[in-house]
């Protein structure tokens, strides 16, 4: 018993010590923007509450391909959670065959047509068709009076003409929306 422990501790020292070693390569990769592509294709496909199970199963792949000899999955150790079942080779291939999703291709804006900046966003929960709806019922518009609504995470941008830019503006400055005031302006990146 004491054997298995001093060999799950050197097991285990050797992992720190190759993570510590990875991570410092890391700092100190000559391509970093190679590693910034990656880590923008991660943050795309891997679902924020995954990616540090990801990185360990990277990790785990990287170590059983240098291995001499190849491990397989060992039973889970005392006081570790189970693992989900693995999938076969199958769910791998559907999930390749999977068409890519299309991306909107935006559209031109009309000539006179300006953008507005709003100082809320998706982190207020304020999403594109209540805010659609609250212009509309404020500028006594309609959707098609509005071009474009871009809502990010802090703030958002509406296109619309300068007339209706500009009832904007001087109805919804400090208003509340989603417990937060109003701050609308003519947006810098136009």
């Amino acid at each position: 018993m004491a054997n298995d422990n001093k060999s799950n501790a050197s097991e285990e020292d050797l992992l720190i010590g190759t993570i510590q070693v990875l991570a410092g390569k890391t700092k100190a990769d000559p391509n970093p923007e190679e590693l910034e592509q990656l880590k923008r294709l991660i943050k795309k496909n891997v679902p924020f509450t995954l990616r540090s199970y990801f990185m360990a199963y990277l990790l785990r792949e990287v170590l059983n391909a240098n291995s001499p000899k190849t491990r397989t999955t060992s039973a889970p150790q005392k006081g570790s959670k189970p693992k989900q079942a693995q999938k076969g080779p199958q769910a791998e291939s559907k999930k390749q065959e999977r068409p890519p999703q299309k991306r909107r291709e935006e559209k031109p804006l009309p000539e006179g047509a300006r953008t507005l900046y709003l100082n809320i966003g998706k982190m207020k929960r304020l999403y594109a068709k209540e805010l659609s709806l609250l212009l509309q019922k404020e500028l006594e518009i309609t959707r098609e009076d509005i071009f474009s609504l871009r809502i990010h995470d802090k703030y958002s941008f509406i296109s619309m003409t300068e007339e209706n830019c500009e009832k904007a503006i001087a109805k919804l400055n400090g208003m509340d929306i989603k417990g937060r005031t109003a701050a609308v302006s003519y947006s810098n990146k136009e």
